[in-house]
């Protein structure tokens, strides 16, 4: 394997897909990731979360393109002294319609190293124009400027081929900081900010107290005496990783069953980082603990689930997600442990154990 020169960087990225042909972007994009990026071993993953522009065009039938609906439209209703009905009643006699960009999530990694975080993600949008519908609805009269702007008579089921106008085309998703990043880079970072964060705040909490009412009076707690470790905060995204190292998940690579929606950027003069991972297999059902359930049916329940997603101790970090595993899972599992009524992994019990101590969760 070539030993990688760089790592890639937007500027590139950018440059190499414009270039990419529509008809043939879906097949040439990782090769051309790889010729342009020598040493790395590129892999895809899309994602759910369909999307569309609020940017639409006006066509005509045979693809002309007449103009940007939402200008084009207040033109056309200034025509008719922005009497909306008239618009309507002229408009829903043409052929004109509506062509709309949707679009999905792509993530593109590459390895570089052995650690969990050793990974460039890329995060991209696929997009694809189509025609979407008639320029108005020909059984709705509109009563407002922005009915005719925003068309709620869209239908987005999946359109038929010959509904296509252009696309795909690839491109990085506009989300500042996280479109490409260096996995384990960027995990330092995280850490480094927390750190800066709660130090600016030490003169505050170390005068800090808890205040406490009771039957023999009132007591008062210093803060740091009640919460000794609060400097030596881990941000939540570290720990993922560091779960995922010291656990059984760690036979497997995180960028083949998590993406992360990263962030990074400033708001109001402060720094904003971190991300949500976004499972690539998930579960057919959500796991939750009802009444009646024991920890020996959990267990069943759990095994089922990292039979399902491929994935050792894959559970635990659905749970730390928390839409397909109830965190009173882990809950009631690390009370079985405890209690000697169910056995984990050495590994995996510690890691739940560690969470069970001081959640997390995204």
């Amino acid at each position: 394997m070539t030993t990688p020169s760089r790592l890639p960087d937007a500027a590139t990225l950018d440059s190499i897909l414009a270039e990419l042909e529509p008809a043939s972007a879906d097949m040439d994009l990782l090769p051309a990731l790889a010729s342009a990026f020598p040493g790395f071993s590129f892999g895809l993953a899309h994602v759910d979360g369909d999307y569309w522009r609020d940017t639409r065009t006006v066509i005509r039938p045979d693809g002309t393109r007449v103009g940007e609906l939402r200008p084009w439209m207040a033109a056309e209703l200034a025509k008719d002294g922005r009497d909306i009905a008239a618009l309507w009643r002229r408009l829903k006699e043409t052929d004109l319609q509506i062509a709309e960009w949707r679009g999905t999530g792509v993530f593109v990694f590459a390895p570089t190293g052995p650690g969990a975080a050793d990974y460039i993600q890329v995060a991209l949008d696929r997009e694809t124009e189509w025609r979407a519908g008639p320029i108005v609805n020909p059984d709705y009269r509109p009563w407002s400027e922005d009915e005719l702007v925003d068309p709620s008579w869209i239908k987005r089921d999946a359109p038929s081929p010959a509904s296509q106008i252009a696309g795909p085309v690839y491109r990085l998703r506009g989300r500042a900081g996280g479109a490409v990043v260096h996995v384990r880079s960027f995990l330092g970072r995280c850490a480094r900010l927390e750190r800066e964060t709660r130090e600016a705040r030490r003169r505050e909490v170390e005068q800090r107290v808890i205040r406490e009412v009771r039957p023999d009076g009132a007591r008062e707690t210093p803060f740091l005496e009640a919460v000794p470790d609060w400097f030596e905060h881990v941000p939540r995204e570290v720990r993922f990783f560091q779960d995922w190292e010291e656990s059984s998940a760690s036979a497997s690579r995180v960028f083949t069953h998590w993406a992360l929606d990263i962030r990074d950027y400033e708001h109001r003069g402060e720094r904003e980082v971190g991300f949500i991972p976004r499972p690539l297999r998930v579960p057919n059902e959500r796991l939750q603990v009802s009444d009646g359930t024991s920890v020996h049916n959990l267990m069943d329940r759990i095994e089922a689930i990292d039979r399902e997603i491929g994935l050792p101790f894959g559970w635990f970090f659905l749970m730390t997600h928390g839409n397909w595993v109830d965190p009173d899972v882990g809950n009631a599992i690390a009370q079985g442990l405890k209690a000697n009524r169910v056995r984990l992994p050495d590994c995996d019990a510690a890691v739940l154990l560690r969470w069970v101590g001081r959640t997390y969760g995204f």
